[in-house]
């Protein structure tokens, strides 16, 4: 459908708009439309009186090929008013700053998915087949600007009607298998928005879920995970961390039965907000956190291709969680001072991120490896080498030894 009705456009100049329909026709394209969250929370703001936030970006998508288009504008304006220019041939998207507006272009596609979670296949197309790859409705409205500077929504999915319920609604009845990673973005925009998913919507997620029709199973080879169920699903999760209220919408991933798509320990974990709240006090990334909270750490951190390092502490969490049950546990470790937990930590040679991983598992034993973490570590000989070596002993074996008895001295003295 086509709505004639008059949208002011969010916080982007309407001469730059003009100029752009006007270059994208000289170029030998076609119609150019603004899509994506602008168009959403412009009506949100103009329609039901949410406040309207300033976009980072513009997505514009067109009828034709993004390559001419862009070297068009380059042809026409050279450095003058285009700058940061970078085309991605791959995806026949281009991302450039036109008088200062950064603008992310797409060529009208359609995608269709080889098989669940997989990336998906593209061909040219018209803005409303491109518009019915988007995620939710609301989300898969666009702003048509035709070549007579006539502005048209065009709206295929009853987006504004969803938008006027706060509705969250996939296209269709296999959304959650193509791309799962819309189960993420969905609890993002609940989150951010208030939106509530449509029942169908949480029907779909929930069946989706539990007849897993992705070709991957928890325990299969890492080699085989689909970009939706791994690289693409990090993605979003660090969007998700980063960017919304997170306790929300993880929150919310909870509610609607879906944390089993990252690991099924998640779902009952009470502790996720808290854990979350704690470790950016500690100043642990966010992801690992999460990932250090599921009942399989080290494969999800590898599903979802976690940065090696971070992959190293949860490792190293693992081991430090064996040996808190299996060899401090049984033994009269409340007696222990700080001399005491600083040598054995220190002997088994963890990393300290993995220490304060495990402080957030709030065990019988989180205050010594927090105090461990936040003092104990830092502990230092209070005399240096080059002051002992200046009161008369020679560099070698013996002056490492009376550095660490002297260190070890005044962690006797800590609690």
């Amino acid at each position: 459908m086509t709505d004639d009705t008059l949208i002011s456009l969010p916080c982007i100049p309407s001469d730059l708009v003009a100029l752009l329909v006007e270059q994208a026709y000289l170029a030998g394209g076609g119609r150019l439309a603004l899509v994506g969250g602008a168009v959403r929370d412009a009506m949100l703001h103009y329609e039901h009186r949410d406040r309207l936030f300033r976009p980072k970006d513009f997505d514009f998508v067109l009828e034709g090929s993004c390559a001419a288009f862009v070297q068009h504008l380059q042809d026409q304006y050279s450095n003058q008013r285009l700058s940061e220019c970078r085309f991605h041939e791959r995806y026949s998207t281009a991302e450039f700053a036109f008088d200062g507006v950064l603008i992310d272009l797409a060529c009208a596609r359609t995608e269709i998915y080889p098989a669940p979670g997989e990336n998906p296949l593209v061909k040219a197309a018209s803005i409303e087949q491109d518009l019915a790859r988007r995620d939710f409705s609301v989300n898969a409205m666009g702003l048509l600007f035709c070549e007579d500077g006539s502005l048209h929504l065009c709206d295929p999915f009853n987006g504004r009607e969803h938008l006027a319920k706060r509705e969250l609604v996939f296209l269709h009845e296999a959304s959650v298998a193509d791309d799962p990673t819309r189960i993420v973005r969905g609890a993002r925009y609940g989150a951010r928005l208030g939106f509530n998913l449509a029942p169908e919507a949480l029907a779909q997620i929930q069946s989706t879920i539990a007849l897993w029709p992705w070709a991957w199973q928890p325990g299969d080879s890492l080699d085989a995970v689909p970009p939706a169920l791994g690289t693409r699903l990090r993605m979003e999760l660090e969007l998700l961390l980063e960017l919304e209220p997170a306790y929300e919408a993880l929150k919310l991933l909870q509610q609607w039965s879906a944390m089993p798509l990252l690991d099924v320990g998640l779902q009952n974990e009470p502790r996720i907000s808290r854990r979350l709240i704690q470790a950016k006090r500690l100043g642990l990334p966010a992801l690992s956190v999460l990932v250090a909270a599921a009942s399989d750490p080290v494969s999800l951190a590898m599903r979802l291709q976690v940065p090696r390092q971070q992959q190293i502490w949860l490792e190293a969490l693992i081991d430090l969680r064996c040996w808190l049950e299996l060899e401090v546990k049984p033994y009269p470790w409340g007696l222990w001072g700080a001399l005491d937990w600083t040598q054995r930590l220190e002997q088994m040679g963890w990393p300290p991120e993995a220490v304060a991983l495990a402080v957030l598992d709030s065990t019988p034993f989180r205050r010594p490896l927090l105090h461990w973490w936040g003092r104990w570590r830092h502990v230092r000989s209070p005399w240096s080498a080059r002051e002992l070596i200046a009161q008369g002993m020679s560099p070698g074996p013996a002056l490492g030894d009376e550095l660490k008895r002297l260190r070890e001295q005044d962690l006797r003295k800590m609690r």
